[in-house]
Parts: C-alpha cells; structure tokens; sequence
C-alpha cells in the first residue's frame, strides 16, 4: 500500500519513467533521484532569478519528499522509519525557507542529505532487496 502511494506521488509530479514496472527498493531510488533533480533545477532557476520555475521545481521535490514518507513502513521500519521520516521533515523545512529567501545553501544541504540517504539505499545488498520486495507487495 506504502509503495502504490509512493508511485502515484512519483507519476504526479511528472516524471516520465516507467514505475509501474519498478520494484519497490528501485522506486525509492528514482524518487530520491527526482528529488535530487528538481533541487538541481531549483537551483539554476534561483541564479536566474526566475521565481516562478524555482517555485515550481521546489514544490515538486517537497512532493516527492511527501512521497517517501508515505512510502515509510512505521511498524516495520521501527526507528529508521521514525528518524527518515524526522529527516524527511526537516529536508521539505529547508526547501520551503530556501524557497522564500532564496537560501542556495538550503538547497545545497537538502542535496548533500538526500545523496547520503541515496548512498545508503544503494548499499542495501541484493538479497535483503529480494526479501524487502517480497514483504512489501
């Protein structure tokens, strides 16, 4: 249930890739990755002064950020669903105050944050991916 709401937030917010063939551990890393990418283009957007398309692509990434808390499994997850979700929050904090004061190194930290947990994700071995697949579907 966690994983069809996290596909839903992903195909919202317009990303053009197939999820509904992704497993549940790769949905989470092109979340991540869109997240990374609106902040990326947040950025750019912010140097041209262009407030509109920053807005746009930093309400985007609080959304995917949204996503991934809905993807979280409180009762199995325990307290690394607690501190993502902590996390999470605090990451869509720094986004909105870097949305309305222009704050660069808002978006740079949510970036750096966003990489570690990605990092993280990545480094999950194969078999406890099979196994999160199976448990999740």
């Amino acid at each position: 249930m966690q994983n069809a709401a996290a596909m839903n937030q992903y195909k919202k917010v317009g990303t053009n890739v197939a999820v509904d063939v992704a497993d549940p551990h790769h949905l989470i890393q092109m979340l991540m990755d869109g997240a990374v990418e609106r902040i990326n283009s947040a950025k750019y957007h912010m140097l041209q002064k262009n407030v509109a398309k920053k807005g746009e692509d930093i309400s985007k990434a609080i959304s995917i950020l949204d996503g991934l808390i809905t993807s979280l499994d409180m009762e199995k997850g325990g307290e690394i669903a607690t501190n993502l979700m902590s996390l999470y929050d605090y990451m869509q904090r720094k986004l909105v105050e870097a949305n309305l004061s222009d704050k660069m190194d808002n978006l740079d930290e949510v970036t750096s944050l966003m990489n570690e947990i990605r990092s993280g994700w990545s480094a999950i071995p194969q078999d406890v991916r099979k196994g999160f697949t199976e448990t999740s579907q």
